[in-house]
């Protein structure tokens, strides 16, 4: 069943009172081309000196990861390295992970690879330094939701993508086969030590995983950009309650807008050449922005779509993708019921989603335009490849209710939509999102 506003944090909150504070935490970050050569010297400034290092495999065998494996071996620090990463990873990829972290002994994590790489040493990290199984700390209701009681290992994060954020971000994300749903794990001691963005890292990247990856960027903004204020959430009764995610504010906007602006002046230039090496590091910056805006703010209607998107069926694959494995990556999950969502949420502020088409196109809109985002979403995505519906994804309209029943399931994602949607909105959202164009 929906869940409503008055529904959410109820237990966790002074009830009739609102919230009056918001919080910015983020990753320190090391951005430009070459900075990935640091990468020693900041393990041993964090006082690592035995190393479990997740690596994605396809970044490995594109020998973009060797030179920083280099850097740190040279700075004497021993290296543990873990390949065995999935693409879009389950929690059954996440056990194997964490078990491999319990034996090595490390007393610190690096990431080399996208949001899954990263994801997969943020859990390893988590449950080899607090024990107990992954379930126990996945977001209720599909976990128990329990918080880590104190900080982890230091970890290093390396991305080669331009998009999931997870350098910056308290989330990481994982598919549950068995329930047919995806779902994540966050809390604040989650989020990196330190982050290295390096745009010639991207160099060898398919032009599909850019596309996704940029669209994941953009969706992230715009959710974050949009999601309703900080000040509209009941307060919690303890400082300990308050979300990750809590609304949009002030800090987050100013993050999400330039995430957004860059995702309309360089996504299109950074699918289109691998050699653009200028675009795909503002990409690779506006990932960064947006997992600060994101990760403050939070992300709903779309997001809360894109997990059982993502999760119920593993029947597609899109041809640019490397490997066979049958999958939806998650930028496209996210992107591709965007332009419904937002057409959906236009009435609870108008004025902030002109705004966010804005940002995209630098075009102005008439106040009344609850297209302007939608279009300038789908413009977006034609020119970069994505899918063009549910439908392309493998779904048709007989699986709307099982769809709605794993949106609904990501809770702590729907308590920061501008505009709760019911069971009947959220079909209208999934039956428009069947064929974009």
């Amino acid at each position: 069943m929906p869940i409503t506003r008055s529904e959410v944090n109820t237990n966790t909150a002074e009830v009739g009172r609102t919230e009056t504070i918001f919080t910015i935490e983020a990753t320190p970050v090391k951005f430009g081309a070459g900075a990935a050569a640091d990468a020693g010297w900041e393990l041993k400034r964090m006082g690592v000196t035995r190393a479990f290092v997740v690596v994605d495999p396809e970044v490995h065998a594109r020998g973009v990861a060797a030179p920083i494996l280099a850097s740190m071996r040279a700075s004497g620090v021993t290296l543990i390295e873990y390949h065995d990463v999935d693409t879009e990873p389950s929690i059954h990829a996440f056990a194997h992970a964490v078990q491999a972290a319990r034996d090595s002994q490390a007393d610190g994590f690096v990431a080399i690879g996208g949001g899954s790489a990263i994801d997969t040493a943020k859990v390893a990290n988590l449950v080899s330094t607090h024990g107990g199984e992954i379930m126990d700390y996945v977001n209720p209701p599909v976990g128990k939701g329990v918080k880590p009681p104190g900080p982890l290992r230091p970890l290093l994060a390396i991305p080669t993508t331009p998009g999931s954020g997870s350098e910056a971000t308290t989330v990481a994300i994982l598919d549950i086969p068995e329930l047919k749903i995806k779902t994540g794990i966050s809390h604040r001691f989650m989020r990196p030590s330190q982050a290295i963005v390096d745009p010639e890292l991207t160099r060898t990247a398919p032009s599909a995983v850019i596309a996704s990856a940029g669209l994941d960027v953009v969706c992230h903004a715009a959710e974050s950009f949009l999601s309703r204020p900080y000040t509209s959430r009941p307060r919690p009764v303890t400082p300990d309650d308050r979300p990750p995610y809590q609304g949009s504010n002030p800090v987050a906007d100013l993050w999400s807008g330039q995430a957004l602006r860059y995702g309309g002046q360089y996504l299109r230039r950074a699918v289109e050449s691998e050699d653009d090496v200028e675009a795909r590091g503002f990409m690779m910056l506006s990932a960064t922005m947006a997992g600060v805006g994101f990760g403050s703010a939070g992300v709903h209607i779309p997001h809360s779509c894109a997990y059982p998107i993502a999760g119920l069926k593993h029947s597609y694959r899109h041809p640019g993708y490397p490997g066979e494995k049958m999958f939806v990556p998650h930028g496209f999950s996210v992107i591709v019921t965007a332009p419904a969502s937002f057409r959906f949420t236009f009435g609870a502020a108008p004025e902030r989603h002109l705004m966010a088409a804005t940002f995209l196109t630098g075009e102005q809109y008439a106040p009344d335009d609850r297209e302007a985002l939608p279009n300038a979403l789908l413009a977006l995505m034609k020119d970069v490849g994505a899918p063009s519906g549910l439908s392309e994804l493998g779904y048709d309209e007989s699986d709307i209710p099982a769809l709605i029943e794993g949106a609904f399931k990501q809770q702590r994602l729907l308590a920061v939509a501008p505009k709760m949607p019911g069971e009947a909105d959220l079909e209208k959202i999934l039956r428009e999102s069947m064929q974009n164009w």
